[in-house]
């Protein structure tokens, strides 16, 4: 899956010409996305977000000192290159109403950039050769933090 992923990011004849023209990066198609993205846990430093393949379902968590909260909801892509997460995050002191966040992907060479919509800074994402900061390393295939998800849930589910 990752060569697929690499090759399919490398070619850029079904990429769009970027709207920003005085870069000569061009954005990534929403199939060149969905191999990024799907079936991956993306890493944080408390937690974690499970973006499933088929029927595109996100469920995120977080576990800082004494709290937990969870989220649920869904991610997309769009032809333009953004990777949106739709999530309602609670907690055992709040519940919140859903909330998207998108991340703009642009290509440069056979680079990889994302920033957080909508003026975030851009950012290298996946380079070619991988680097050791690339943010991409921070995804792993499958849905890896399961079990942690399910431990945070009780404890934001729980009465006590």
């Amino acid at each position: 899956m990752t060569l697929c992923g690499q090759t399919a990011l490398a070619g850029t004849a079904h990429a769009a010409a970027a709207k920003d023209s005085a870069d000569s990066a061009i954005v990534p198609t929403a199939y060149e996305l969905q191999l990024l993205y799907a079936d991956r846990t993306w890493i944080w430093k408390n937690g974690a977000a499970y973006f499933a393949q088929g029927d595109r379902h996100l469920r995120a968590w977080t576990s800082g000192q004494d709290t937990a909260s969870v989220a649920a909801g869904r991610w997309l892509v769009t032809k333009n290159g953004k990777v949106c997460m739709e999530l309602a995050w609670r907690s055992k002191a709040y519940t919140g109403k859903q909330h998207r966040t998108c991340y703009s992907h642009r290509i440069q060479g056979e680079n990889i950039e994302k920033r957080k919509d909508p003026d975030g800074e851009w950012y290298s994402f996946k380079r070619s050769p991988e680097g050791l900061s690339d943010e991409h390393r921070k995804f792993e295939t499958g849905d890896t933090k399961g079990a942690q998800f399910e431990e945070a849930r009780k404890l934001v589910d729980s009465k006590n």
